[in-house]
């Protein structure tokens, strides 16, 4: 139950070298309960006063809060390391998945990676609070108080100690049950994930094209499974705990009744078997625990096992290179670059040469290479084969800290942060000045709307908080882009995708001012930014089928002239 892995994490040697000493006290204070309880009642059984019983109920009071502040102590630790690691390992995780690019994220899900990086933390913060305690309790409480119980009564501590054993091979059984009904839990978890996320991002294709009724039938089949999924297992745990309070019960009943029949026999004092009574309860007491968050340290054991699965991917080591900075009299050039995804080609034979300050439009169709064009230019994708030079410099990738520090990367979906609008804007540059901010914010058009927040700047956006529409959202995240002028490399990967046209009209106008003077990579299916480009490439299916400037393109009639033909509905 308990993952090697967990040994590694910060603290977790110290953490359980406690949580032995904390276990042992606990139970020397357990036999102190039951040693002064069927004390003072023996000697109330003899016919001695209640008064003369206080000193015995004292200590015993005296046990019962040591045992109970132990626990309070014990929780208190557990709660602060499973807190820190549980942060750690999310730093860990989102560092991880920005090494590993959005390569990582398309072969696991974007839903199964936020899950994963939402939930599955969550999930595993409350196995390390669970596991520890169960292991160490179980592996040493119930042994300490066998010791106790054959000092006070053999037969009894050979009862107990015959039928610890069963129980314990009767839960692995069932353990591994429960193991494969969570594994395919979490499975199917993911699986619903993944869909649910996908589903969000298609909604307006599939309503326009009236498929979205359909597909519902399909999230439905989805959500079925993982109900069915997640019934098998709570099945199991039911019936793991069942079986365990079953047994448990048993085995202190047959105790009871052997000792009830000696006592009638007069072959064991009242004492010895009212303690050894109270503590058979005690001795099945942790192995209960454990059972009963079973389930839960499974689901953690899940999730713990993903998160180190990702953390132990690692990239071929890349040899970082000292590069300048992008000017005007730069040049870059790729010859015959690919890129292979899932064994298939995703980029092939991908060349073209840049200079200076250019806007360069990457158009295409959905699904023609214009992503993973933009990932492999940002350094998100390392190519499998070409040749890139930047200024006669020969690099293998363009994951080079001295390329990508002179990058902005504005995706089609930018995340607003549940922070004010300042700090939104300022989240790269938190050392902005408030005017550069507002001259940012006035740049992008949205100083009408900061000037009609009560707030203004200092108002808090995200969920529960002021809520802003596509265009609004697109604003502030090109604010956040244009507030660092020092960045001469613009990637753009479908920016407009998702607004309606004229707020895209709009928000266009903004953006060419502030394009000027850099070199821009604009990836879109939009045909009326053509246009506004100096250079275009034409994709289809992972290659530049046609590149030139917008004039040249239109006196071949090829591959752009048949991509405008067939998206009639746009304007060239």
């Amino acid at each position: 139950m308990i993952d090697k892995a967990l040994l590694k994490l910060p603290g977790a040697k110290k953490m359980l070298g406690l949580l032995v000493g904390l276990a042992f006290l606990q139970a020397i204070f357990i036999i102190g309960q039951a040693f002064f309880l069927a004390l003072a009642i023996t000697h109330l059984w003899e016919g001695q006063v209640i008064s003369e019983q206080w000193r015995w109920l004292a200590l015993f009071l005296v046990a019962y809060s040591a045992r109970q502040g132990i626990i309070f102590s014990r929780d208190r630790l557990l709660d602060r390391f499973a807190e820190k690691n549980a942060t750690k390992l999310r730093n860990e995780l989102l560092q991880q998945l920005f090494y590993l690019g959005p390569k990582i994220v398309q072969e696991r899900g974007t839903g199964s990676m936020t899950t994963m990086a939402l939930e599955g933390i969550h999930q595993v913060e409350e196995y390390l609070h669970l596991i520890f305690a169960k292991i160490v309790n179980l592996m040493l409480i119930p042994w300490i108080i066998l010791v106790a119980v054959f000092l006070l009564d053999w037969r009894s501590g050979l009862t107990l100690l015959l039928v610890f054993p069963l129980i314990i091979l009767f839960m692995i059984i069932l353990g591994y049950a429960a193991q494969s009904k969570a594994d395919k839990q979490y499975q199917t978890f993911q699986l619903l994930s993944n869909h649910f996320i996908d589903s969000l991002r298609g909604i307006d294709t599939l309503k326009y094209f009236g498929l979205s009724k359909n597909y519902s039938k399909s999230i439905f089949k989805t959500s079925e499974r993982f109900r069915k999924a997640t019934m098998n297992t709570l099945k199991i745990a039911i019936l793991s705990t069942f079986a365990l309070d079953f047994f448990t019960t048993l085995s202190v009943a047959v105790v009871a009744v052997f000792l009830g029949l000696r006592l009638i026999e007069v072959k064991i004092l009242l004492f010895p078997a009212l303690t050894v009574l109270i503590l058979a309860t005690e001795y099945f007491l942790p192995i209960r625990d454990f059972a009963g968050d079973y389930h839960a340290t499974l689901d953690g054991k899940n999730a713990f096992s993903a998160i180190q699965t990702i953390l132990a991917l690692q990239k071929p080591p890349l040899k970082s290179q000292q590069l300048p900075v992008w000017q005007a009299t730069s040049q870059l050039m790729l010859t015959d670059v690919a890129f292979t995804y899932d064994q298939k080609p995703a980029l092939s034979q991908i060349s073209l040469a840049v200079k200076g300050f250019k806007k360069i439009g990457i158009i295409g169709v959905s699904g023609s290479g214009k992503s993973t064009l933009i990932n492999l230019l940002s350094g998100f994708l390392r190519p499998d084969q070409g040749k890139i030079q930047l200024d006669q410099q020969q690099i293998t990738a363009f994951e080079q800290a001295d390329w990508q520090k002179q990058l902005i990367y504005l995706p089609q979906n930018p995340y607003i942060f549940q922070l004010s609008i300042r700090e939104n804007v300022a989240f790269y540059t938190p050392e902005a000045s408030e005017a550069e901010i507002l001259a940012a914010i006035d740049a992008v058009g949205l100083t009408s709307l900061v000037q009609e927040l009560p707030q203004g700047l200092d108002t808090v956006l995200g969920e529960g908080e002021r809520n802003l529409s596509g265009g609004q959202a697109q604003r502030i995240a090109l604010a956040r882009s244009f507030l660092d002028r020092k960045r001469k490399i613009l990637l753009f990967d479908e920016p407009t995708a998702h607004l309606d046209i004229e707020t895209e009209v709009e928000l266009k106008e903004k953006m060419l001012p502030l394009m000027k003077d850099h070199l821009v990579f604009f990836a879109t299916h939009r045909l009326h930014w053509a246009k506004e480009m100096d250079y275009l490439l034409v994709m289809e299916h992972g290659q530049i089928v046609e590149q030139g400037t917008l004039a040249e393109l239109l006196a071949r009639k090829g591959a752009f002239v048949r991509l405008v033909t067939s998206m009639r509905g746009e304007r060239t």
